[in-house]
C-alpha cells in the first residue's frame, strides 16, 4: 500500500484518523487525513492499520463509508475509512455503534 493512488488506476482510500490516535500521527509529522492505494482485490481496515503503524489495541472502531464495523472489515479502492479510538463518550458510543463494533474482531492482537 503507498500513500499516492496514481500508482493504480483504481480509486485510492481516504482514511482519516480521530481521538487520541491522532496525535500519534501528528507527533511523527505525518498526516492524520490522507488517501492510499490499495490493491483492486481490496485489503482489510487491520491491514490499513498496520501500515499506517496504528496501534491495534487503541482502535475501538473502524467507520467505513459512514457505517461503523470491526477492524476486521473487508474495505475497497474507492472506499472512506475513519479509526476511531476506545474513549468515546458512553452515550456516543451507543449512538454510533461503537459498543458493538468489537464484535466484528477486536482491534488487540492475538
Amino acid at each position: 500500500m503507498t500513500t499516492d493512488p496514481s500508482h493504480t488506476d483504481a480509486p485510492g482510500v481516504s482514511i482519516r484518523i480521530f481521538g487520541s490516535l491522532r496525535p500519534l500521527r501528528t507527533a511523527r509529522g505525518l498526516p492524520h487525513s490522507l488517501v492510499v492505494d490499495v490493491p483492486r482485490a481490496g485489503t482489510t481496515a487491520r491491514e490499513l492499520a498496520i501500515s499506517l503503524e496504528l496501534p491495534l489495541e487503541r482502535i475501538e472502531g473502524v467507520f467505513l463509508n459512514h457505517v461503523v464495523h470491526g477492524i476486521g472489515v473487508h474495505v475497497s479502492p474507492g472506499d472512506r475509512v475513519a479509526f476511531v479510538p476506545y474513549g468515546t463518550p458512553g452515550p456516543h458510543r451507543v449512538l454510533l455503534g461503537l459498543h458493538s463494533a468489537g464484535d466484528e474482531g477486536s482491534g488487540a492482537v492475538a
